[in-house]
């Protein structure tokens, strides 16, 4: 049995999981198990856990069928605990390096105590990390062994579980159990501290408590279950009765009880308006049931509100109350004043536009930073103009690129007076990157976020850790993605990064990438028509070449020397480079391209054509590759500088270790690859079918339709077309099916 047992139970979690369950995975110490509880969590949370728990067998997984809240599924994980000691850990949080091995240690060094107290620091999305205000506490002063009597002021700790390591034959003693409702941690945590004989201090950081910015707890959420903490305290008043010998108790939770039933009073953000009165009534009558004879009230303000409860006095408490909100109320005017300057700045305009009516039937697009009508957007566009054709469909352009606007698309280019009533005024704000920060999101705007593709790269405030790829104002960027209404993801692996990355208040959509849709539902006419608009002759190959950029890189140095690609490709191969203008303007570069062996597709308006015209990719950490893998045709990854990349940038996973097809870091083996057919073969089909099975597993062609029916027609998801399965999917015919692509290329 290991020493060990830690219950995480797990609902919608899924951005947070993956790490709360590494860090403990990689724990120097490895006699634990872990059992996670699916609370039956409406997320991808249970299928994570699933998938960790094929790779390790120290993880066991409960899946319940219905939701019972966070106590009752700590209680199913319980009975399954086989280790010495138990420990709670919630899913969204974290242990510290080295933490179990020092539990282990303490525990050992303490001869085993029925309980251990060890501490933790909060930690928030910018990288600040705050240490417990009341880590004085748990100085290992005195005896290492003590019971609560001996330093009672471990009672004054935050009332949670996750901080401590019960010995497991104490807890089936003592008989206890996790109660349902809210603030279910304090009848476990006051019933186990004074009922122990023997309790033990660890003055170390074991657990990483994460403030999740978008809330994510009880404590930011406004309700009448905050009314459980009654039904709380009456069972720690039920344990005192049932334990007379633990009556010198009374006096310090009749305390605890009274500070905990007046934060809820006075913390905003818990309790709806209408329900004040009668919870501080309630909260009045347990006050005066089981005020304990001789009982002194604490000194000061504090004391003041305990004889307000005595009293019954609301009207005095609510008074007491307006004077602080007073306050605050000033504070929010200032804050108000400076944001109404900062809108003034954007334009007298602007600002009369934001006080006129929505309208309900305009949609405003943009696709990155308004430099062109493509990508999600543009297919949503689409979509939208054969599903809701009543709608008006606008789109923001920069000025230097509205030439290649295609005809008949209604334009307002950016800064101009059209673009500003349209910002103002559109019901629908779409786009795939963020709109500037003078933007303000009006109530009653849905904004879409579709994204521009699966991320192998660090995103958000992940890049933190990376420092040398950004500038980045983090703050700021969360500022813009407090405006998303709705998230569109491609595949779960993304999924569970945006949450995580982007931890804001809007919905996830997991409907594929729509502008993908182009690539499922191609047909061969449709592959011959984007290869004839190339140029490109019948059974002749094409290799579409997309790198990336290098933000370490202060302009662009091409990796591949084309020319010579091209030479010893021969004749009937073609290079579609799509890129930064990179390559020069060398005479035998510049007669490549005029007999079209290489073509510069850089400004073409839809890479979905480049993607249907060509036989294959070659490209290093674009995220072309999770969209041609949509295509199910060879993909080479091109990655010499993948050492510096990873570093520099922060990637999501091992590109070498999990590619897509074939990989090559040097010219050379790239040039073999290509010409003896090997990016081709039965190795890379099946690493392929593994990179598809996990990152196409929801382009299945009917994302744009998705999305339009739910956001702008208003339909449930529970309605609209369930995801078609991959094995089920027929790709768009290669482009030239007489030839097989795995056929070796004649060098000259």
């Amino acid at each position: 049995m290991p020493k060990l047992s830690l219950v995480v139970p797990v609902y919608k979690v899924q951005g947070y999981l993956p790490e709360c369950l590494d860090s403990v995975l990689g724990q120097d110490c490895t006699d634990f198990e872990i059992i996670a509880v699916d609370d039956c969590s409406p997320d991808g949370s249970g299928a994570i856990l699933d998938e960790y728990a094929k790779r390790d067998s120290r993880i066991r997984v409960i899946h319940l069928t219905e939701n019972v809240g966070l106590g009752r599924a700590r209680n199913a994980g319980l009975e399954k605990a086989t280790g010495d000691y138990v420990l709670f850990l919630d899913s969204d949080d974290t242990l510290s390096d080295g933490a179990l091995s020092a539990i282990c240690d303490r525990l050992d060094a303490t001869d085993n105590p029925e309980i251990l107290v060890f501490d933790y620091a909060r930690t928030y999305w910018d990288g600040t990390v705050r240490p417990n205000l009341r880590a004085d506490l748990l100085k290992q002063d005195g005896p290492d062994v003590f019971s609560l009597a001996e330093r009672p002021k471990l009672l004054d700790l935050l009332q949670i579980v996750w901080n401590k390591a019960y010995r497991r034959d104490f807890v089936t003693r003592t008989g206890l159990t996790f109660p349902p409702g809210y603030y279910e941690d304090a009848p476990w945590t006051f019933c186990s501290l004074i009922s122990a004989e023997r309790v033990a201090v660890l003055d170390r950081v074991c657990v990483r408590y994460r403030q999740r910015r978008e809330g994510g707890n009880i404590l930011k959420t406004v309700s009448r279950k905050h009314f459980d903490v009654f039904d709380q305290y009456q069972r720690v008043f039920d344990y005192l009765d049932a334990h007379e010998e633990l009556a010198e108790w009374r006096g310090p939770l009749f305390r605890k009880m009274a500070d905990h039933y007046l934060t809820v009073l006075e913390r905003p953000g818990r309790l709806p308006q209408d329900a004040r009165a009668e919870f501080f009534h309630r909260a009045s009558a347990d006050y005066r049931a089981r005020l304990p004879k001789g009982f002194t009230r604490p000194a000061g303000g504090r004391g003041h509100k305990y004889g307000m409860l005595e009293r019954d006095a609301y009207t005095t408490m609510v008074s007491a109350l307006a004077a602080v909100k007073f306050r605050q109320r000033v504070k929010t005017r200032t804050r108000t004043a400076l944001n109404r300057s900062k809108r003034s700045a954007m334009g007298a305009f602007y600002q009369s536009q934001l006080r006129l009516p929505l309208d309900d039937n305009l949609v405003l697009f943009s696709a990155y930073w308004s430099r062109s009508v493509s990508c999600n957007p543009a297919a949503i566009d689409a979509e939208l103009a054969r599903l809701a054709p009543h709608m008006r469909r606008v789109w923001a352009v920069r000025a230097e690129n509205a030439a290649q606007v295609p005809t008949g698309v209604r334009v307002v280019r950016v800064g101009s007076r059209e673009y500003w009533a349209a910002l103002a005024r559109a019901k629908y704000l779409v786009n795939n990157v963020n709109f500037a920060d003078s933007v303000v999101k009006r109530e009653g705007q849905v904004h879409v976020q579709t994204h521009h593709g699966t991320p192998l790269k660090t995103m958000g405030l992940d890049q933190q850790k990376f420092p040398a790829s950004t500038d980045m104002d983090f703050e700021k960027l969360l500022e813009r993605c407090d405006r998303w209404d709705f998230s569109v993801s491609a595949n779960q692996f993304s999924t569970v990064i945006w949450e995580r990355v982007y931890p804001c208040s809007y919905t996830t959509l997991e409907t594929g990438y729509p502008r993908n849709d182009a690539l499922v539902n191609a047909t061969a006419e449709d592959v011959r028509a984007a290869r004839a608009a190339l140029g490109l002759a019948d059974g002749a190959k094409a290799f579409l070449y997309m790198p990336t950029h290098r933000e370490y890189q202060p302009g662009f140095t091409p990796p591949l020397d084309l020319a010579r690609i091209a030479d010893e490709l021969g004749p009937d191969v073609t290079l579609l480079v799509r890129g930064h203008y990179f390559y020069g303007s060398s005479p035998h570069v510049a007669e490549l391209r005029r007999t079209g062996r290489i073509i510069d597709v850089s400004g073409h308006a839809r890479v979905e054509e480049l993607y249907l015209a060509a036989d294959a990719l070659i490209t290093d950490y674009s995220s072309a590759m999770f969209d041609y893998a949509v295509l199910d045709r060879p993909i080479i990854s091109y990655v010499p500088d993948w050492d510096v990349y990873s570093a520099v940038r922060g990637t999501y996973f091992d590109l070498l270790q999990e590619p897509p097809g074939a990989v090559a870091t040097t010219q050379a083996e790239l040039l073999r690859l290509l010409a003896s057919g090997e990016y081709d073969s039965r190795d890379t089909t099946e690493r392929r079918d593994t990179f598809r099975r996990r990152f196409c597993e929801f382009d299945d062609g009917h994302a744009s339709e998705r999305v339009v029916r739910h956001v702008f027609l208003g339909e449930p998801l529970a309605e609209l077309p369930p995801i078609v399965p991959l094995d089920q999917r027929v790709p768009a015919p290669p482009p030239s099916p007489g030839n097989a692509t795995s056929d070796p290329i004649s060098v000259l």
